[in-house]
């Protein structure tokens, strides 16, 4: 009995060990499958819509992604003369990092060896200007090389969007039939709750994009749409996302403002989120979708490790739908009074 015990603990961990392993040099094909797969369970309700009306199922997944990917398309467009702004203007705002580390390294007499490693880590390393070479910008050779692999992952993408939207009916049905603990009643209710909080929190990241935009807009900041985009699309990733933009408004006021001033966008920027990270998100999101900040901190951190960015998109909502599958299981065996085991 010990003997059999510890044979499949073994199995269990070499499979975990494998999976991992598979998962991590299977980012470029699993990264786009994975995101579509919840693209498609958040567009739960535009599904039913589409089945309620009766509309055919290749027809209903045509027009879900269809509409998904002009929203995409559509915020890509929207971005675009922003990021296109900025990225010119960064030899500019490299030099005046450069010009403040010298003002900081006349203040900070005291640590002038310091000041020095920092303004040697800015400076060109052959001492040219910082406009010459201190910024990488892509040349359209990096850009074409790139293109068939972002094809490719976009096709990817697509087709798993599609495929899901239009057979999910079929793939509840199978789920229910192959595994007695996920039926076709967990899958939907998991479904609808990540709907639920991927909707809600992109209002809220919304109208947080559209508070950040107008007070950057006052403060005189530059290109206020731009920072409004930005703190909606990093909210998103938790903790490190807020954590990224306060980086950058302070680096970007240090170099558009003069003294004091200089922290105001940041310090804001902060206010604002802890505001809603404490008092609107509890609030709209409510309790049966509240997670432990611990396993979202961890989840984060997984899935960042794993797969980068796109890992920090989909950590949450694939922790909520695992939650919320669970959670619905225990509900139905507590209910039936027959003893659950996860």
């Amino acid at each position: 009995m010990l003997q059999r015990r510890l044979s499949a603990t073994c199995l269990t961990i070499l499979a975990g060990a494998t999976i991992l392993f598979s998962l991590q040099h299977a980012k470029d094909i699993g990264a786009p499958i994975i995101s579509a797969l919840l693209l498609g369970v958040v567009l739960t309700p535009l599904s039913d819509l589409w089945d309620r009306l009766r509309v055919p199922p290749a027809l209903s997944a045509f027009f879900s992604v269809l509409l998904a990917i002009l929203t995409i398309l559509a915020i890509l467009l929207l971005a675009e003369p922003y990021v296109s702004k900025v990225v010119s203007q960064a030899p500019l705002i490299w030099e005046e990092l450069r010009t403040t580390v010298d003002e900081f390294k006349r203040v900070l007499r005291g640590l002038e060896q310091i000041s020095e490693d920092v303004v040697q880590a800015i400076e060109p390393a052959n001492g040219v200007a910082a406009t010459e070479g201190s910024v990488s910008i892509p040349s359209i050779t990096d850009a074409l090389f790139l293109a068939p692999q972002f094809a490719a992952q976009f096709l990817i993408f697509t087709g798993t969007l599609y495929f899901f939207l239009m057979s999910r009916n079929e793939i509840y049905d199978w789920a229910s039939r192959s595994f007695h603990r996920f039926g076709e009643n967990e899958l939907r209710f998991a479904g609808q709750q990540v709907a639920r909080y991927v909707l809600t929190i992109t209002a809220i990241n919304a109208g947080m994009g559209a508070v950040v935009a107008l007070i950057m807009y006052f403060l005189g900041m530059p290109s206020p749409i731009l920072w409004g985009l930005m703190a909606f699309g990093l909210n998103y990733i938790l903790y490190l996302g807020p954590i990224t933009l306060v980086v950058t408004l302070l680096v970007a006021g240090i170099v558009v403002f003069d003294g004091p001033i200089s922290f105001l966008p940041a310090a804001i920027y902060l206010s604002i989120n802890a505001t809603e990270s404490q008092f609107v998100t509890p609030t709209l999101v409510g309790r049966s979708l509240s997670v432990n900040p611990l396993t979202v901190f961890l989840s984060l951190v997984f899935w960042l490790w794993l797969w980068g960015p796109i890992g920090g998109i989909i950590a949450i909502p694939l922790l909520v739908w695992c939650m919320a599958a669970f959670k619905r299981i225990d509900d139905h065996t507590i209910s039936s009074g027959t003893p659950g085991r996860l």
